[in-house]
């Protein structure tokens, strides 16, 4: 949702009318993951996408009419459908796509949610006849709820909310409208999470290109480096934060969850091994260390002198990235990079 959002805002607040597409639904090869959204306008403004560009066309043409009628559709895409391979999904894979014109009201909600850079699930009614039809609410984690559908059943999307978050995904969800009922109702449970953190500790030459990759990402980008020479504006003109501390002092002001990656890069171990031991007792998803294996044979030991445990360490990837040969700096923080991307996606 994310990466549609500030679009999203930047139509409404011109005055808009504003639709949105979302995957709920994927089988075999599908080209998008679930919840991968597109949006756009009447006069044909268009940003993200559903399928890598093989339906967009035939969803566009449909939001079009929705934006006219304010009645929500499900499109449903697969090869074995004539329309799909005309439209170009020919992957092998089957796509659900959710349709919406953009109750401005509602998005205010998730703007502010957004905002707060919290987790939070976005609930959606996909089936069914107004007044349900694309009604929503959002349920932050700490039980928030911010909209209302129906009093009825709003603790019990809460509550389906809430596993969704505390697995982590999105998912389509099915909600009885009583015992008695012949079809459940059918629920979009949209689980957005903060924007991932990387922290690059050591203003190398490596953590140039690798803190411009992470940006490219969506990652907030955080810099730490005792050496002004080496942690300088100059050399990282555009991270979100650069700190200039020892590692002892910078983890102090960082929070550090599951949605962080670090990276530790000096080969300095006054640097390297007090951020090592601040990152492996943090839930941060990803740590890796620059260093050969002979390297990191002398790293593992000290730390484990120094009371770090075998667990502990065998959080902590050196040699950093996947080996790919690479040679150059930018090849290195490629390796690095693709190795998050990695671990982020298992």
């Amino acid at each position: 949702m994310r990466d549609v959002l500030e679009n999203i805002k930047e139509w409404l607040d011109s005055g808009a009318e504003v639709g949105l597409a979302t995957v709920i639904n994927t089988w075999g090869s599908a080209p998008r993951e679930i919840g991968a959204k597109m949006a756009f306008t009447q006069d044909g403004q268009i940003a993200g996408s559903v399928s890598g560009g093989c339906v967009e066309g035939a969803v566009f043409e449909t939001g079009m009419e929705i934006l006219v009628d304010s009645v929500p559709r499900m499109l449903h895409f697969g090869v074995e459908d004539e329309t799909a391979w005309d439209v170009g999904l020919a992957c092998g894979g089957q796509i659900d796509v959710f349709v919406e014109r953009i109750d401005p009201a509602f998005f205010n909600l998730i703007f502010e949610s957004y905002d707060l850079d919290e987790e939070f699930a976005a609930a959606t009614f996909i089936s069914g006849k107004a007044p349900l039809l694309g009604k929503k609410i959002v349920i932050h984690r700490d039980g928030r709820v911010l909209g209302e559908m129906t009093t009825d059943i709003d603790e019990r999307i809460t509550n389906l909310a809430r596993s969704q978050l505390e697995a982590g995904k999105s998912a389509l969800k099915q909600l009885d409208r009583s015992e008695a009922a012949a079809d459940p109702m059918e629920i979009f449970i949209e689980v957005v999470q903060p924007l991932p953190t990387f922290i690059i500790v050591g203003g190398v030459h490596i953590a140039i290109a690798l803190s411009s990759f992470a940006k490219s990402l969506g990652y907030k980008t955080v810099v730490v480096d005792p050496r002004r020479s080496f942690g300088s504006p100059e050399r990282f003109p555009d991270v979100d934060t650069l700190i200039q501390l020892w590692p002892q002092k910078a983890f102090e002001e960082i929070s550090l969850t599951s949605t962080t990656a670090v990276a530790i890069l000096t080969h300095d171990p006054k640097i390297d091994d007090p951020a090592i031991v601040a990152a492996i007792s943090s839930p941060a998803f990803y740590i890796g260390a620059l260093g050969s294996r002979k390297t990191h044979a002398k790293r593992r030991q000290r730390l484990l002198e120094a009371g770090v445990t075998e667990e502990q360490l065998a959080r902590v990837l050196s040699p950093i990235g996947l080996d790919i040969g690479a040679n150059t700096p930018e090849e290195i923080a490629m390796s690095i990079m693709a190795q998050i991307i990695e671990f982020r996606s298992a």
